[in-house]
Protein backbone atom coordinates (compact mmCIF):
# COMPACT_ATOMS: atom_id res chain seq x y z
CA UNK A 1 0.00 0.00 0.00
CA UNK A 2 2.81 2.40 0.93
CA UNK A 3 4.61 1.54 -2.30
CA UNK A 4 1.51 2.39 -4.36
CA UNK A 5 1.12 5.71 -2.54
CA UNK A 6 4.77 6.51 -3.18
CA UNK A 7 4.37 5.75 -6.89
CA UNK A 8 1.17 7.82 -7.09
CA UNK A 9 2.88 10.69 -5.28
CA UNK A 10 5.82 10.54 -7.69
CA UNK A 11 3.51 10.56 -10.72
CA UNK A 12 1.57 13.52 -9.29
CA UNK A 13 4.75 15.54 -8.67
CA UNK A 14 6.02 14.70 -12.16
CA UNK A 15 2.75 15.93 -13.70
CA UNK A 16 2.88 19.16 -11.71
CA UNK A 17 6.50 19.78 -12.78
CA UNK A 18 5.54 19.01 -16.38
CA UNK A 19 2.62 21.44 -16.20
CA UNK A 20 4.84 24.18 -14.78
CA UNK A 21 7.94 23.81 -16.95
CA UNK A 22 6.70 22.41 -20.27
CA UNK A 23 5.71 25.87 -21.60
CA UNK A 24 9.17 27.20 -20.67
CA UNK A 25 10.82 24.23 -22.38
CA UNK A 26 8.79 24.93 -25.55
CA UNK A 27 9.79 28.61 -25.39
CA UNK A 28 13.48 27.69 -25.07
CA UNK A 29 13.18 25.24 -27.97
CA UNK A 30 11.60 27.79 -30.30
CA UNK A 31 14.21 30.40 -29.43
CA UNK A 32 16.47 28.27 -31.66
CA UNK A 33 13.88 27.85 -34.43
CA UNK A 34 14.93 29.19 -37.83
CA UNK A 35 11.34 30.14 -38.69
CA UNK A 36 9.07 32.83 -37.30
CA UNK A 37 6.09 30.52 -36.84
CA UNK A 38 5.42 27.52 -34.61
CA UNK A 39 6.61 25.22 -37.40
CA UNK A 40 10.14 23.94 -36.77
CA UNK A 41 12.44 24.95 -39.66
CA UNK A 42 15.87 24.10 -38.30
CA UNK A 43 18.34 25.16 -35.67
CA UNK A 44 19.67 28.72 -35.60
CA UNK A 45 21.18 31.35 -33.29
CA UNK A 46 20.11 34.33 -35.36
CA UNK A 47 17.41 35.43 -32.90
CA UNK A 48 20.05 35.82 -30.20
CA UNK A 49 22.19 37.79 -32.63
CA UNK A 50 19.24 40.04 -33.48
CA UNK A 51 18.44 40.41 -29.80
CA UNK A 52 21.88 41.79 -28.93
CA UNK A 53 21.76 44.09 -31.95
CA UNK A 54 18.32 45.51 -31.11
CA UNK A 55 19.07 48.84 -29.45
CA UNK A 56 15.52 49.33 -28.14
CA UNK A 57 15.48 45.97 -26.32
CA UNK A 58 19.01 46.36 -24.96
CA UNK A 59 18.25 49.86 -23.64
CA UNK A 60 15.07 48.58 -22.02
CA UNK A 61 16.98 45.64 -20.52
CA UNK A 62 19.63 47.99 -19.13
CA UNK A 63 16.97 50.22 -17.57
CA UNK A 64 15.19 47.22 -16.07
CA UNK A 65 18.34 45.71 -14.56
CA UNK A 66 19.52 49.05 -13.13
CA UNK A 67 16.15 49.71 -11.49
CA UNK A 68 15.92 46.13 -10.19
CA UNK A 69 19.44 46.15 -8.72
CA UNK A 70 19.11 49.53 -7.00
CA UNK A 71 15.55 48.88 -5.82
CA UNK A 72 16.39 45.44 -4.42
CA UNK A 73 19.49 46.68 -2.55
CA UNK A 74 17.77 49.75 -1.07
CA UNK A 75 14.60 47.84 -0.17
CA UNK A 76 16.69 45.07 1.43
CA UNK A 77 18.45 47.58 3.69
CA UNK A 78 15.22 49.40 4.55
CA UNK A 79 13.23 46.19 5.00
CA UNK A 80 15.85 44.57 7.23
CA UNK A 81 16.08 47.62 9.48
CA UNK A 82 12.29 47.88 9.53
CA UNK A 83 11.95 44.20 10.48
CA UNK A 84 14.41 44.63 13.36
CA UNK A 85 12.53 47.71 14.54
CA UNK A 86 9.13 46.00 14.31
CA UNK A 87 10.46 42.95 16.15
CA UNK A 88 11.55 45.11 19.10
CA UNK A 89 8.15 46.79 19.44
CA UNK A 90 5.54 45.83 21.99
CA UNK A 91 3.34 42.92 20.94
CA UNK A 92 0.19 44.93 20.19
CA UNK A 93 2.02 47.64 18.27
CA UNK A 94 4.09 45.00 16.46
CA UNK A 95 0.96 43.20 15.29
CA UNK A 96 -0.61 46.42 13.99
CA UNK A 97 2.55 47.60 12.20
CA UNK A 98 3.11 44.12 10.70
CA UNK A 99 -0.43 44.06 9.30
CA UNK A 100 -0.01 47.56 7.88
CA UNK A 101 3.32 46.60 6.26
CA UNK A 102 1.59 43.64 4.58
CA UNK A 103 -1.01 45.87 2.89
CA UNK A 104 1.17 46.67 -0.18
CA UNK A 105 1.64 42.91 -0.70
CA UNK A 106 -2.08 42.08 -0.83
CA UNK A 107 -3.08 45.37 -2.44
CA UNK A 108 -3.87 45.03 -6.19
CA UNK A 109 -1.04 46.36 -8.33
CA UNK A 110 -3.45 48.46 -10.39
CA UNK A 111 -4.43 50.38 -7.24
CA UNK A 112 -0.79 50.89 -6.24
CA UNK A 113 0.16 51.97 -9.76
CA UNK A 114 -2.65 54.50 -10.10
CA UNK A 115 -1.93 55.84 -6.59
CA UNK A 116 1.72 56.42 -7.41
CA UNK A 117 0.78 58.02 -10.73
CA UNK A 118 -1.54 60.50 -9.01
CA UNK A 119 1.08 61.24 -6.35
CA UNK A 120 3.89 61.83 -8.83
CA UNK A 121 1.63 63.91 -11.07
CA UNK A 122 0.66 66.08 -8.12
CA UNK A 123 4.26 66.50 -6.98
CA UNK A 124 5.40 67.05 -10.57
CA UNK A 125 3.05 70.00 -10.94
CA UNK A 126 4.42 71.52 -7.73
CA UNK A 127 8.15 70.87 -8.21
CA UNK A 128 8.12 70.84 -12.02
CA UNK A 129 9.50 67.39 -12.88
CA UNK A 130 8.44 64.59 -15.21
CA UNK A 131 7.96 60.93 -14.39
CA UNK A 132 10.82 58.68 -15.45
CA UNK A 133 13.69 56.74 -13.91
CA UNK A 134 13.43 58.19 -10.39
CA UNK A 135 9.67 57.80 -10.09
CA UNK A 136 9.88 54.17 -11.22
CA UNK A 137 12.74 53.53 -8.78
CA UNK A 138 10.85 55.05 -5.83
CA UNK A 139 7.75 53.03 -6.70
CA UNK A 140 9.76 49.79 -6.94
CA UNK A 141 11.48 50.42 -3.60
CA UNK A 142 8.10 51.06 -2.01
CA UNK A 143 6.49 47.79 -3.10
CA UNK A 144 9.66 45.67 -2.66
CA UNK A 145 10.38 46.67 0.95
CA UNK A 146 7.39 44.79 2.48
CA UNK A 147 8.63 41.54 0.89
CA UNK A 148 11.96 41.95 2.67
CA UNK A 149 10.16 42.52 5.99
CA UNK A 150 8.07 39.41 5.31
CA UNK A 151 11.22 37.30 4.79
CA UNK A 152 13.31 38.69 7.66
CA UNK A 153 10.67 38.62 10.43
CA UNK A 154 10.48 34.78 10.70
CA UNK A 155 14.27 34.60 11.06
CA UNK A 156 14.14 37.14 13.89
CA UNK A 157 11.48 35.04 15.64
CA UNK A 158 13.62 31.91 15.30
CA UNK A 159 16.74 33.60 16.65
CA UNK A 160 17.92 32.97 20.19
CA UNK A 161 18.01 36.49 21.68
CA UNK A 162 20.37 35.35 24.46
CA UNK A 163 23.19 35.22 21.88
CA UNK A 164 22.91 38.98 21.40
CA UNK A 165 22.85 39.55 25.16
CA UNK A 166 25.88 37.28 25.61
CA UNK A 167 27.80 39.32 23.01
CA UNK A 168 27.03 42.49 24.98
CA UNK A 169 28.19 40.83 28.21
CA UNK A 170 31.45 39.78 26.53
CA UNK A 171 32.39 43.36 25.65
CA UNK A 172 30.73 44.10 22.30
CA UNK A 173 28.89 47.34 21.85
CA UNK A 174 25.38 47.26 20.39
CA UNK A 175 26.56 47.69 16.79
CA UNK A 176 29.20 44.97 17.09
CA UNK A 177 26.77 42.59 18.80
CA UNK A 178 24.18 43.21 16.10
CA UNK A 179 26.63 42.63 13.23
CA UNK A 180 28.22 39.51 14.78
CA UNK A 181 25.15 37.76 16.20
CA UNK A 182 21.91 39.05 14.68
CA UNK A 183 23.01 39.58 11.07
CA UNK A 184 24.40 36.03 10.56
CA UNK A 185 21.19 34.57 12.02
CA UNK A 186 18.86 36.55 9.77
CA UNK A 187 21.07 36.47 6.65
CA UNK A 188 19.08 33.67 4.91
CA UNK A 189 15.95 35.81 5.24
CA UNK A 190 17.82 38.88 4.02
CA UNK A 191 19.10 37.01 0.95
CA UNK A 192 15.62 35.62 0.25
CA UNK A 193 14.17 39.11 0.53
CA UNK A 194 16.86 40.48 -1.79
CA UNK A 195 16.17 37.84 -4.44
CA UNK A 196 12.41 38.27 -4.14
CA UNK A 197 12.72 42.05 -4.43
CA UNK A 198 14.98 41.73 -7.46
CA UNK A 199 12.60 39.27 -9.13
CA UNK A 200 9.47 41.34 -8.49
CA UNK A 201 11.16 44.53 -9.65
CA UNK A 202 12.52 42.84 -12.77
CA UNK A 203 9.11 41.42 -13.61
CA UNK A 204 6.87 44.35 -12.71
CA UNK A 205 4.66 45.75 -15.44
CA UNK A 206 1.58 47.43 -13.95
CA UNK A 207 3.23 49.80 -11.47
CA UNK A 208 6.01 50.63 -13.93
CA UNK A 209 3.45 51.36 -16.65
CA UNK A 210 1.77 54.03 -14.51
CA UNK A 211 4.96 55.63 -13.16
CA UNK A 212 7.41 55.56 -16.07
CA UNK A 213 6.28 58.66 -17.93
CA UNK A 214 6.64 59.00 -21.71
CA UNK A 215 10.40 58.61 -22.17
CA UNK A 216 11.48 55.84 -19.82
CA UNK A 217 11.12 52.26 -21.07
CA UNK A 218 11.63 49.00 -19.21
CA UNK A 219 11.76 45.48 -20.59
CA UNK A 220 8.19 44.41 -19.67
CA UNK A 221 6.85 47.59 -21.28
CA UNK A 222 9.02 47.00 -24.36
CA UNK A 223 7.79 43.40 -24.70
CA UNK A 224 4.18 44.56 -24.30
CA UNK A 225 4.73 47.12 -27.06
CA UNK A 226 6.22 44.46 -29.34
CA UNK A 227 3.36 42.05 -28.68
CA UNK A 228 0.82 44.66 -29.72
CA UNK A 229 2.31 44.64 -33.21
CA UNK A 230 3.63 41.13 -33.85
CA UNK A 231 5.30 38.45 -31.78
CA UNK A 232 9.00 38.43 -32.62
CA UNK A 233 11.16 35.32 -32.00
CA UNK A 234 13.67 37.62 -30.30
CA UNK A 235 11.25 37.59 -27.34
CA UNK A 236 11.80 33.84 -27.08
CA UNK A 237 15.57 34.37 -27.00
CA UNK A 238 15.26 37.13 -24.42
CA UNK A 239 12.95 35.06 -22.20
CA UNK A 240 15.33 32.11 -22.43
CA UNK A 241 18.28 34.21 -21.26
CA UNK A 242 16.27 35.65 -18.37
CA UNK A 243 15.17 32.16 -17.32
CA UNK A 244 18.74 30.82 -17.46
CA UNK A 245 20.09 33.75 -15.43
CA UNK A 246 17.35 33.34 -12.80
CA UNK A 247 17.93 29.59 -12.47
CA UNK A 248 21.70 30.13 -12.23
CA UNK A 249 21.30 32.68 -9.41
CA UNK A 250 18.94 30.38 -7.51
CA UNK A 251 21.32 27.43 -7.85
CA UNK A 252 24.30 29.50 -6.63
CA UNK A 253 22.37 30.85 -3.63
CA UNK A 254 21.00 27.43 -2.66
CA UNK A 255 24.41 25.76 -2.98
CA UNK A 256 26.00 28.45 -0.80
CA UNK A 257 23.27 28.12 1.84
CA UNK A 258 23.60 24.34 1.81
CA UNK A 259 27.38 24.54 2.28
CA UNK A 260 26.98 27.12 5.06
CA UNK A 261 24.45 24.94 6.90
CA UNK A 262 26.71 21.91 6.45
CA UNK A 263 29.67 23.86 7.87
CA UNK A 264 27.62 25.06 10.85
CA UNK A 265 26.44 21.49 11.51
CA UNK A 266 30.03 20.22 11.37
CA UNK A 267 31.25 22.90 13.81
CA UNK A 268 28.42 22.37 16.31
Amino acid sequence: MKKKRKIASGIYIALVMLFLYLPIAVLILYSFNNGKTSVWKGFTLKWYYELFNNSAIMTSLYNTVIVAVIASIVSTVLGTLAAVGIYNMKKTVRTVVTNVSNVPIINPEIVTGVSFMLLFTFLGNIFNFEMGFWTVLIAHISFCTPYVVLNVMPKLRQMDYSIYEAALDLGCNQRQAFMKTVVPEIMPGVVSGLLMSFTYSLDDFVITYFTRGARFQTLPIQIYTMLRRRISPTINALSTLLFVVTITILIIVNVREYRAEKARAANS
